[in-house]
């Protein structure tokens, strides 16, 4: 568990350099859309730090592939729930998420899709890449 924390830590800070990044990106597209014209300083605030803490928590459960007891349906549910929980409460509390059902039902869809698909990709991409080291060591036999 120690490793993983030590893991977690520096990929998270690692990571929490673009937290700025993004939001200045996320502030930028809201601007130019017309959605917002002014900050206060408590929302610039609390966006960085919000955002910034998203980045460590993302960039840091990648370290969760490192647990070699943990199976991997194991470690991809709990990656998966862990980003799911804190991209919606980071967008509730800073208000880029609307508290109501609809929104919170789309927004739950198109994460589980898009996490369902980088998975798929993921998967294909191995799987590929083991059937072509499986051929080329039973044709160097």
């Amino acid at each position: 568990m120690r490793n993983f924390a030590k893991e977690f830590l520096f990929r998270g800070l690692m990571a929490a350099a673009g937290g700025p990044i993004v939001l200045a990106v996320i502030y930028g597209i809201l601007g130019a859309r017309g959605v917002v014209s002014t900050l206060s300083p408590r929302e610039v605030c609390q966006g960085i730090l919000t955002v910034t803490l998203l980045a460590i928590i993302v960039g840091g459960m990648n370290a969760i592939y490192q647990i070699e007891q943990l199976p991997l349906v194991s470690a991809i549910g709990i990656h998966g729930a862990v980003l799911y929980a804190t991209y919606i409460l980071i967008y509730l509390l800073n208000g880029w998420l609307q508290r109501q059902l609809v929104p919170i039902v789309i927004f739950t869809a198109v994460f589980a899709a898009g996490y369902a698909l980088i998975w798929l990709i993921i998967y294909r991409i191995t799987k590929a890449k083991t059937q072509q080291l499986n051929e080329k060591l039973s044709t160097d036999r």
